[in-house]
């Protein structure tokens, strides 16, 4: 009877683990699918989405019921990256037509979504999903898209766990070598006021904010640079 249990206990386990895999790989081939669509040169065609919702919403009943531990990391941040720019899209076109996101109350920080398991706020996912476990990932600031265009633009592709930090990568040189991006103005230098709100993680063992942005450049800025922010552009990243 005990062999029997066991059996039958280690067969249960498999199933779960199968269809747990099928879920999660359906949500990223469907996200990328649906990115796919409706992504056109970094912007967002939401009339589009407005008018048929239904993908997107099968997409995020999808993503209710998968749980990845943190431990997983590339699976669990290319889930929660998604999921946060999933969630921006339909936070829009729940209300859409608006002209920004600040347009609607408590969009970042007072309205939940139920994803993982949870029932989260665009802020959360942000902050407690992904800065606060992996606090030293500051190439997360180009891949969270908050429907502004002050962000970096959207990709027409999902994040995957196995592409996840090519992805990364790709996203930070290129923001970072976008000279609306990086304004330089004489010897000063005008960053995205994301580096102003989280400056705490592009400073971390001692570099300078310039320091970081060299990084990923092609070409260098002076290190002596003077640095000042631009303002934040919130007008809707929607395509013409």
């Amino acid at each position: 009877m005990k062999i029997l249990n066991t059996i039958t206990l280690t067969l249960l386990f498999a199933t779960m683990q199968t269809s747990f895999g099928q879920d999660l790989d359906s949500f990223f081939n469907q996200a990328d699918a649906f990115f796919a669509k409706h992504v056109r040169n970094g912007r967002i065609d939401y009339q589009e989405i407005k008018e048929n919702p239904a993908e997107l919403h099968l997409l995020l009943e999808t993503a209710q019921g998968i749980s990845i531990p943190k431990t997983d990391a590339s699976y669990f941040q290319a889930f929660w990256i998604n999921g946060y720019n999933l969630f921006v899209i339909k936070g829009i076109v729940d209300d859409y037509p608006i002209k920004s996101p600040l347009d609607k109350a408590g969009f970042f920080d007072k309205i939940t979504y139920e994803i993982g398991g949870k029932k989260i706020t665009l802020n959360d996912i942000e902050n407690k999903m992904l800065r606060a476990n992996f606090p030293k990932e500051a190439r997360f600031h180009f891949v969270l898209v908050c429907a502004g265009l002050g962000c970096p633009p959207i990709i027409a592709n999902a994040y995957f766990p196995n592409t996840l930090e090519k992805q990364l990568q790709t996203q930070t040189e290129l923001s970072l070598n976008d000279p609306g991006f990086i304004q330089l103005k004489g010897k000063k230098v005008l960053l995205s006021q994301i580096f102003e709100w989280y400056k705490g993680d592009f400073v971390q063992g001692g570099k300078s904010l310039i320091d970081f942005v060299n990084g990923y450049r092609k070409e260098k800025l002076d290190a002596k640079s003077k640095v000042g922010y631009y303002p934040y552009n919130w007008s809707l990243n929607e395509t013409d």
